[in-house]
């Protein structure tokens, strides 16, 4: 899995690239935990751009869960942008798109949080 990750304005983007199944879930734990910590605290929403994720499974999804958490609790805010149609459908289908704010495209997502710049 890859990531490339980008201030904007008052958000950092973060596009995670491949796959996110069982085998690069802790990784992306790690690294989405990890921005939205440091981000949280430079008071900055983090906006995940999924145009480049092209499945998820449950043990992804499970990191996005626990990342809403981290976020309300934290004062944190995180949202997701750019689904692909069969990630898309696997949001709807398991409801996470009521976990986390899903968003058709980045600029969407960084109007919402207040973030573009």
């Amino acid at each position: 899995m890859e990531f490339t990750e980008r201030p904007v304005g008052k958000a950092v983007v973060l596009a995670p690239a491949g796959r996110i199944d069982m085998s690069t879930s802790e990784q992306f734990r790690a690294r989405v935990l990890a921005l939205l910590d440091t981000s949280t605290k430079a008071q900055q929403a983090v906006v995940l751009d999924f145009s480049g994720v092209d499945y998820i499974s449950s043990a992804g999804l499970r990191v996005l869960m626990l990342a809403a958490k981290q976020a309300r609790t934290s004062g944190g805010t995180v949202v997701v942008a750019a689904l692909q149609p069969v990630v898309l459908e696997i949001f709807q289908i398991s409801r996470f798109d009521k976990v986390v704010t899903c968003h058709p495209g980045v600029s969407e997502a960084l109007a919402a949080v207040g973030a573009a710049g």
